[in-house]
């Protein structure tokens, strides 16, 4: 009778190579499979969350209103706006699903988070508003993981003509003709933020040194776009 031949040693390390060359190659595709559809929907949210927030406090910066929420029992000063690079504080309407009342004292402000800033919100009623207010419920998280972000504002000279922008606002009694915000986030972070330049919904009759001849609002009108887009080749 013939002896049955087996595989040989060789033979046998030889299936395994090869078979651990495949398992290697199969999981090393699978693998990156799950990291880009990963990388994807982490694209997707961060677009969605930076879509959704742009468009919030453009909004809510368009819509303030010039009413005080703080007077000075001294001077008898009234506070309409307070701004620096990492807060600002103005009385606008809130969505309904987020407030109601009436007018609101809102404050968008850049604090530390676990990587890097955060932007969030915090809000109180106009009506009997004390500053403690502000902080009785925890603040509403708008944006995280951001390197670096900045306020600013556009300034008026003496003369009541548009100058450039600035960081920090020194005139409390009154609103910015516009106020905009930078931001640039992490490297784990690929959707750029949009430039945001929201201009306040005053009328210009009110806003001082502007006339309201139809040329004086087409002046302001090409003043500011003048001011953005020498902004934005800075």
């Amino acid at each position: 009778m013939r002896t049955a031949r087996g595989f040989s040693l060789v033979e046998l390390l030889l299936a395994l190579t090869l078979m651990g060359m495949l398992l290697a190659l199969a999981y090393g595709g699978l693998r990156a499979a799950t990291r880009a559809a990963d990388k994807g929907q982490a694209i997707l949210e961060d677009s969605s969350r930076i879509r959704m927030a742009h468009q919030f406090v453009s909004k809510q910066l368009g819509q303030m209103v010039p009413l005080a929420f703080y007077e000075d029992p001294d001077t008898a000063e009234r506070t309409v706006f307070e701004g620096s690079s990492k807060l600002i504080r103005f009385v606008a309407p809130m969505p309904g699903y987020l407030g109601f009342g009436g007018p609101q004292v809102q404050e968008l402000a850049l604090v530390p988070g676990e990587k890097g800033e955060m932007l969030v919100l915090s809000h109180a009623l106009l009506q009997g508003f004390e500053e403690q207010n502000l902080y009785y419920r925890d603040p509403i998280v708008l944006l995280e993981k951001i390197d670096n972000a900045e306020f600013s504002f556009l300034t008026r000279d003496e003369m009541g003509e548009l100058t450039g922008w600035t960081n920090q606002w020194d005139l409390p009694d009154a609103l910015p003709d516009s106020v905009s915000l930078d931001i640039v986030f992490v490297d784990s972070v690929y959707i750029e933020w949009p430039l945001l330049m929201a201009s306040v919904r005053v009328d210009p009759s009110a806003l001082q040194g502007l006339e309201t001849t139809p040329e004086g609002r087409r002046n302001y009108s090409t003043t500011i776009r003048d001011l953005i887009n020498k902004r934005k080749q800075n």
